[in-house]
């Protein structure tokens, strides 16, 4: 009785783990689609193009494996690792994982990243009204985003029509 007890935990907490694994893949690769979807000032193409990852290591090796070699335009994109909100750096995208209390840090967080040219990519309840400009939510068992023109603007970025007008779209 133990042990088939035992094989059910093991069976259903592997099944939980290759479901996280598998969404983390997603959340990492619209992460990557989403920089063509925005409207970037020109500040923000000069140099490399830099993602930042707040204590996600599945995103994190995710965004790592599916930008090797790559460019957004004539920017290299180099992915880096934040492991607490005080070694967070100037980026053009930060994902700040639920890891993490994004509604406690979210001040400190825009200060950080200087209050422009960013965009904030959250995935907990509420992230938008928090400052987020989009968040990854579950809804009805499907992954979905949340949009926020207004936090975007105010980070001098813009979405494009394209990106709001997507079926898993919400927009607020």
């Amino acid at each position: 009785m133990k042990k088939s007890v035992f094989l059910i935990l093991m069976v259903i907490s592997t099944a939980s783990f290759a479901q996280n694994a598998a969404v983390a893949k997603y959340k990492a690769m619209f992460t990557l689609n989403f920089i063509r979807y925005i409207g970037w000032p020109d500040a923000a193409k000069e140099g490399d193009f830099i993602i930042g990852v707040v204590k996600e290591s599945q995103i994190l090796k995710n965004l790592q494996a599916q930008t090797v070699g790559k460019k957004f335009g004539f920017q290299n994109i180099v992915v880096k690792e934040f492991n607490s909100i005080d070694e967070v750096t100037d980026c053009q995208i930060l994902f700040f994982s639920n890891n993490q209390n994004y509604s406690k840090n979210a001040d400190i967080i825009a200060q950080k990243l200087g209050g422009k040219n960013s965009l904030i990519i959250t995935e907990i309840e509420g992230g938008t009204k928090h400052g987020s400009m989009i968040n990854f939510v579950v809804r009805e068992g499907k992954l979905r985003f949340e949009l926020s023109a207004a936090n975007c603007e105010a980070f001098g970025l813009k979405f494009s029509s394209s990106l709001t007008s997507l079926s898993n779209a919400i927009v607020k």
